[in-house]
């Protein structure tokens, strides 16, 4: 923009200002060989090919670090894999065993059930020969055992 300068007369002569150079080039060219001279230096010393290897450093440590990972979640999957086998193999040997044990007590009843049921026929058979012995004993004296074995010999086969 130009700025304005009064003269004696009171008119107004614009001033135009000037942009500064150095050996022909103003500040935008300067720039821009500033810029030229940095690229050209960072190729010189071989910057792209030192951020090249170190990029290149960093994605092989990267699928180092990713390799590593796999093997862990392989290792990870086989751990849980075999300890639900052993978790299946714990719950089937505690159904077995309730199994088992049911099985033994059931037996054990059993065996009780019988032990009763004898002891009840042997109490029984007790009871009725004691019963038969006082009977025998009340309703029959030797007239009545002589009669008996009498009608038994009587009803043997002869020979």
């Amino acid at each position: 923009m130009a700025e304005e300068q009064s003269t004696a007369a009171g008119t107004h002569v614009p001033v135009e200002h000037q942009e500064a150079t150095a050996l022909g080039l103003n500040a935008g060219g300067w720039v821009a060989i500033a810029m030229l001279v940095v690229f050209a230096v960072m190729i010189w010393k071989k910057v792209p090919a030192a951020i090249t290897r170190a990029l290149d450093g960093r994605i092989a440590a990267i699928r180092s670090q990713l390799d590593e990972a796999t093997a862990l979640r392989k290792e990870a999957e086989a751990l849980r894999a075999e300890y639900e086998k052993k978790a299946k193999a714990a719950d089937q040997e505690a159904a077995a065993m309730i199994e088992r044990r049911t099985r033994m007590a059931e037996d054990k009843i059993a065996a009780e059930e019988r032990a009763a049921i004898d002891g009840l026929r042997s109490a029984a058979a007790t009871a009725a020969t004691r019963a038969a012995e006082t009977l025998i004993v009340e309703h029959h004296g030797p007239d009545a055992d002589a009669k008996l074995v009498s009608q038994t010999i009587a009803e043997l086969p002869s020979r």
